[in-house]
């Protein structure tokens, strides 16, 4: 969950807004603040001190629709208690359930979906006089290009440059959520991190639903990650999600030439058998996986690879399962995240039998949790020893004592305060590692060369 705030005397009403899901979805939640802050409204960061409540949702899995309506529970009965407070749902879930906010849940008096957001200032305005509404009409071209989002605060930030997928995985809600792949030309993209590094920013991850099919109409990713990277190269620049089979000899070449693009890939998997990839329509085979693995990993000898993991996709075996385990095996990744088959209405999916029964999904997920586990510890305490570079974000939430940070190849590391700041670059040399964290003491400040002033146009 992720809160987003702005303050400003001149503003009226006050609206408070929760987030859940993606990185995408907190990218549109700081773009919705710049709407609303145009229209006159203060986005503050407590609900009950809000005239309106606005939640931006998740339809990917199940068990996000399970906590967004656990969210509309609570905030229900502040309407009660407060008949005239405005609720809210946007995002991907108002898209896929619209009839069933406006019909089963009658505390709900805005719905919006991913591509109307430049309705809400009168959605909120209607809702304010009474009166229920709903937007979720997808769109061919919106892009939300014109609009510059109010950046939260701190040393990272999230950059949208495509929106939709045009995939159609058999599991997934996105195409019919978000709509079909349009990308952001790439001189706004350009122009939106050139702003962002003069506010001090010094990470920045460039985001998509499946970000390496970038396409602007001349330029692909590739020409889009050299051009960003050149702003400054003291910037960090990192991108997610990437699909298998899209992820290009080019990709990796920029990747691997030039120093700030960061030595980091997450890469979905979701399954090692060819048999639930067909099914999953997915659009590759393990040993097309292995190859953009290899690719990547000659290219790149310091890479960190990240991954997807389903286990219980309707129709899967034992033989599937090992098949995946024994690919995690084969490969080695640094993380990946796990989830069980959830059916979602509307996809291909959706008219298979989840054969697959709750207690053999539960068992196979955690065997892949526990390999993955394992997995991670061993890449982690591979950097015992080593000083790596670490960009510096700010006080553990833990032990006020220590600061946190990441390496290029977005590690956590821990380490005592010291002289340093929020945004400087450090050598950590480490000294303990878990599966999750690195922990170690800080060697030196890093001095970075000047920004680079080159063309940022391919």
């Amino acid at each position: 969950m992720s809160l987003t705030y702005i303050h400003s005397a001149e503003m009226r009403r006050k609206v408070y807004i929760e987030t859940y899901g993606c990185q995408m979805n907190i990218s549109d939640t700081e773009r919705i603040c710049t709407i609303l802050a145009e229209a006159g409204y203060e986005i503050c960061d407590n609900p009950s001190d809000a005239d309106a409540v606005l939640i931006n949702t998740c339809a990917v899995r199940e068990h996000a629709e399970q906590r967004v309506r656990g969210r509309l529970d609570t905030f229900g009965a502040v309407k009660r208690h407060r008949p005239g407070v405005v609720i809210g749902v946007l995002g991907c879930m108002a898209e896929f359930h619209e009839r069933a906010f406006l019909e089963r849940h009658g505390m709900v008096d805005i719905v919006c979906g991913p591509d109307e957001y430049r309705s809400l200032p009168c959605m909120m305005e209607s809702a304010f006089e009474g009166r229920r509404c709903a937007c979720t009409g997808l769109s061919i071209g919106e892009t939300y290009d014109d609009i510059q989002p109010m950046h939260s605060g701190g040393v990272r930030a999230w950059v949208t440059v495509m929106r939709g997928c045009d995939n159609f995985c058999a599991y997934c809600v996105v195409p019919f959520t978000r709509g079909r792949e349009r990308s952001r030309p790439l001189k706004s993209v350009v122009g939106e991190v050139e702003r962002l590094a003069t506010m001090g920013i010094r990470e920045v991850t460039l985001l998509g639903q499946n970000v390496n099919s970038y396409r602007d109409g001349t330029h692909d990713f590739a020409d889009l990650l050299r051009a960003v990277a050149s702003i400054d190269r003291r910037l960090r620049v990192r991108f997610m999600t990437s699909h298998p089979k899209d992820f290009s000899d080019r990709v990796i070449a920029a990747i691997a030439s030039v120093p700030n693009i960061c030595n980091a890939v997450h890469l979905p998997l979701q399954s090692g058998s060819d048999r639930i990839l067909l099914a999953m329509n997915r659009g590759y085979t393990s040993a097309e996986y292995r190859d953009r693995v290899s690719a990547a990993r000659e290219a790149v000898p310091d890479l960190a690879l990240t991954t997807d993991i389903m286990v219980g996709f309707p129709t899967e075996t034992e033989d599937d399962h090992r098949r995946t385990v024994e690919l995690m095996e084969e490969i080695v990744f640094d993380a990946a995240f796990t989830f069980r088959y959830s059916p979602r209405p509307k996809t291909r999916a959706w008219g298979m039998t989840d054969d697959v029964p709750d207690d053999v999904k539960t068992r196979r997920l955690e065997e892949v949790i526990n390999l993955q586990r394992s997995h991670s510890a061993r890449c982690n305490r591979a950097h015992i020893g080593r000083e790596l570079e670490v960009l510096v974000e700010g006080p553990s939430k833990r032990s006020p004592a220590d600061w946190v940070g990441r390496t290029e190849t977005d590690k956590m590391v821990v380490f005592p305060h010291g002289d340093v700041a929020r945004g400087d670059y450090v050598k950590v040399k480490i000294l303990a590692a878990t599966s999750a964290t690195l922990r170690g003491v800080v060697v030196r400040n890093v001095t970075h060369p000047a920004s680079v002033q080159e063309s940022a146009v391919v």
